[in-house]
């Protein structure tokens, strides 16, 4: 697997190699966002309706476990993040190793499909194992489709707007779940935990399936930037997963400081998508106002990342990185300074971690494929959300076991301290790449 490789044959993934470099049936390629802004454009739909199939259990879920199916223990109800996480982690990992057999596109309608009953699923299920097998599914569908839809806007666009694009491409994900987690608030006060506000999925899936069978491949521009790269790749430079895996998690100092700070990043995600509706609602507020915080955070996580992707091409990636990381820690300060006032301490901690989120998470994808060789960057793409999302699974760990033994508020203290050193570690880790424009 991790036999080296000449820069001759870096480029044996078959998605790379399928079309000469600069022509695409008979048709010239062209990287940037101006040149491919059709194609970029509907990858940017497909994300949304990506983003809107997760979010259908940011407000509603955890409640379903504890009102419906009468679970007592927070590990318990925590638990579908838990296997979300994991299943997304490492299919994530897996998707950068599937690229070198199939095309992008191919592995996009893939994930589609297999998200097909998770609405279906969470709407009707008749115990809670059923809502847990349903996230490993749709950890599988968030997997391979958002590693599809930020690999292929990669290719299209070249290195000098890859913050740009990746900020486009994560805004338009976000903001989709933040928009269904408020709309599943209110549909969940006028009609009921289930069945309705889970069968919004249904058009998020025909949708996304529909785009994804339109949706040209990128092979061709993969090519071309191989053919154009400026650094060959080192003759003793290996390519396949286990190298790329060594280098990203832990070899190359950059690489390592970004996957921690991505898997902190999501730590806190998946500590407040458990957390945050259960303390929300032993203080008084109803469905409607949790919706309304969880849905705010991802809207400005998601909307904030199209001005900070271009901040990551203009600034560099690092200064967005570290602070991004202290602001978030200083949002999960004020969601527990300011309890005595529910909505209010909500909404600002909502305010502060969605606009952290969106300083770091384009300067994260993008700070990785700066460091990435094209013949290695997606085995380092997969790597890198392989450890951020398995920040899912550890963040519902942590507050199941922490709220168990401690209570929220311990356990809110606790991801603050965490994040906070991690925006430290990544000063210290992290070196920019400069591309020109």
């Amino acid at each position: 697997m991790t036999t080296p490789t000449t820069a001759t044959s870096a480029t044996a993934e078959p998605s790379a190699t399928a079309t000469a470099p600069g022509r695409r049936s008979g048709r010239p390629v062209r990287l940037g966002l101006r040149e491919n802004r059709l194609q970029f454009s509907l990858l940017v739909v497909v994300n949304v309706a990506v983003g809107g199939l997760v979010g259908l259990e940011r407000t509603t879920v955890p409640l379903i476990g504890s009102e419906i199916f009468g679970l007592t223990s927070d590990l318990a109800v925590f638990s579908f993040i838990v296997a979300f996480g994991l299943t997304k982690a490492v299919t994530n990992l897996a998707a950068g190793a599937l690229t070198a057999r199939f095309r992008r596109k191919r592995l996009l309608v893939v994930g589609w499909l297999i998200g097909v009953p998770v609405p279906f699923a969470l709407a009707y299920a008749p115990s809670w194992g059923w809502i847990v097998a349903a996230n490993v599914l749709l950890g599988l569908n968030q997997g391979l489709t958002w590693s599809m839809t930020v690999n292929m806007k990669i290719d299209l666009v070249g290195p000098a707007r890859r913050g740009l694009a990746i900020g486009l491409n994560e805004a338009a994900g976000y903001t989709a779940v933040g928009a269904t987690a408020l709309l599943t608030g209110y549909l969940a006060t006028a009609y009921g935990l289930r069945p309705v506000p889970e069968l919004i999925g249904a058009v998020f899936v025909v949708a996304g399936l529909a785009l994804a069978l339109v949706v040209r491949d990128t092979a061709a521009h993969v090519a071309l930037e191989l053919a154009e790269h400026p650094r060959p790749l080192p003759t003793h430079e290996a390519t396949g997963l286990r190298a790329a895996f060594a280098r990203t998690s832990w070899r190359d100092r950059s690489l390592r400081g970004v996957s921690q700070a991505g898997l902190v990043n999501n730590l806190n995600d998946g500590l407040t998508w458990g957390v945050f509706p259960l303390l929300f609602t032993d203080h008084g507020l109803g469905l409607a106002a949790v919706g309304l915080i969880k849905g705010l955070y991802p809207i400005l996580w998601g909307i904030g990342q199209i001005p900070t992707g271009h901040l990551a091409d203009r600034l560099g990636r690092k200064p967005l990185i570290v602070t991004g990381m202290l602001v978030q820690s200083a949002g999960l300060v004020l969601a527990l300074a300011l309890l005595d006032h529910p909505l209010l301490a909500g909404l600002l901690s909502a305010v502060a971690l969605g606009l952290g989120t969106a300083l770091v998470y384009p300067a994260l994808i993008a700070a990785i494929s700066d460091h990435a060789h094209p013949a290695w960057r997606t085995h380092a793409l997969g790597t890198y959300r392989f450890w951020r999302d398995i920040g899912y699974a550890a963040g519902a760990l942590m507050a199941g076991a922490l709220a168990d033994a401690f209570g929220f508020h311990t356990t809110v203290l606790a991801a603050a301290t965490l994040t906070a050193a991690s925006g430290l570690l990544a000063a210290r880790w992290i070196t920019d790449v400069r591309h020109p424009a």
